[in-house]
């Protein structure tokens, strides 16, 4: 039984450990900031657009909210003990106003790999304010995120609507329905 508790934790640190030296050597993670803060609002267009495509129903809400945090690509991955990682930026007015980074980690039963993209809405100016003021974010700690389950009909919930902030996810395969963001860590970036 210790063997195999040594191969699973063992199989568990080395799945981090490529999910971590992914992250860090993909996408102008490192040197010049100019380039950095290029290749992030490149992504946050295209992911933006993706959700569009994907989702109509979800232009007017981002519209509406007083500041988007949109992460174009979230690497997850893991074997029992995962977690994940991106950066993006919060635009307010379709501008972008600032750069961040998100953590989480889990564990349970998971295996693999997996990229997402993440829209993090603020409805309400409160909501947005006390985000920006904060010195690192937890969703679920510092605010619910209430995330938007888009059904056949692509028809978004009225009491999920109305939250002061609300959340969408896309993988590869769409969009991901049923997902907790509890625990998910968001730093602003020096950039």
């Amino acid at each position: 039984m210790n063997k195999r508790m040594f191969l699973t934790a063992g199989a568990s640190l080395a799945a981090l450990g490529l999910l971590s030296t992914g992250c860090t050597t993909t996408g102008g993670q490192s040197g010049d900031p100019e380039a950095r803060r290029q290749v992030i609002d490149a992504g946050v267009d295209g992911a933006l657009a993706r959700l569009s495509k994907e989702v109509p129903t979800s232009d007017g809400l981002v519209a509406s909210a007083k500041g988007v945090l949109v992460f174009p690509a979230i690497l997850g991955g893991g074997f029992i003990i995962g977690g994940s990682h991106g950066t993006g930026a919060l635009r307010k007015g379709g501008k972008t106003v600032s750069y961040w980074s998100t953590t989480s980690g889990s564990v349970g039963l998971l295996a693999g790999a997996q990229s997402k993209a993440l829209f993090i809405l603020f409805m309400t100016q409160d909501a947005l304010d006390r985000f920006e003021r904060s010195n690192g974010w937890t969703a679920g700690a510092d605010a619910s995120v209430a995330m938007i389950n888009v059904g056949a009909s692509a028809e978004i919930t009225t009491q999920t609507a109305q939250q002061p902030v609300v959340g969408y996810v896309l993988t590869n395969g769409g969009l991901m329905a049923n997902l907790s963001l509890d625990g998910t860590r968001f730093v602003r970036l020096a950039l």
